[in-house]
């Protein structure tokens, strides 16, 4: 039987590996994997499928909609007429909402705060997320599963059979055949 368990990597996580080998389990038939955590530079176009939940348009929009409604406004006594100044005050609005929208969020960090559960920086490894798979009997798997509950694991699961693999068409479901 697989068990599989989920860990920050931390000092928890040691004392389940240390717990579970003083109860009798094998070292060789346990297996620690550390996840990766994504690194990445925000992006200036969010699509439908894929966001970041910050976007450099918002800001760019309202002032382009209000620059130009007073450029449609003042275009009235202004001498190009209210088109040409609503279409200016336009584009004016946009290009400042966009920059102040990336700079000031650049640097003061106004929106969506990066926890460091979702991004590190490159280089670091806070927060690592650790996937720990235990090969144990079946008599041994409550024993398992409390030791790892008990060192603060954020799921623990079980997979009770052989995994199933198709190679060149064929099913093998674990069992040896001659």
């Amino acid at each position: 039987m697989y068990v599989y368990a989920s860990f920050d990597y931390s000092v928890f996580l040691e004392l389940a590996i240390t717990d579970l080998e003083k109860r009798g389990v094998a070292r060789e038939h346990i297996l620690a994997v550390p996840l990766d955590k994504r690194v990445e530079e925000r992006m200036v176009l969010d699509t439908i499928h894929r966001a970041d939940g910050i976007s450099l348009f918002d800001g760019a929009m309202v002032l382009g909609a209000v620059f130009m409604e007073l450029g449609v406004i003042y275009g009235f006594v202004l001498a190009w007429g209210p088109i040409i100044w609503g279409l200016i005050g336009l584009l004016g609005g946009a290009v400042l909402g966009f920059l102040l929208d990336y700079y000031y969020g650049r640097f003061f960090g106004h929106r969506k705060k990066e926890t460091p559960r979702n991004r590190v920086k490159a280089g670091e490894c806070n927060n690592t997320e650790v996937i720990i798979t235990v090969y144990c009997d079946n008599s041994q798997y409550e024993m398992v599963e409390k030791v790892l509950w008990d060192n603060r694991a954020f799921g623990v699961g079980k997979l009770d059979r052989m995994p199933t693999t198709i190679r060149n068409g064929v099913v093998n479901d674990g069992k040896e055949t001659t």
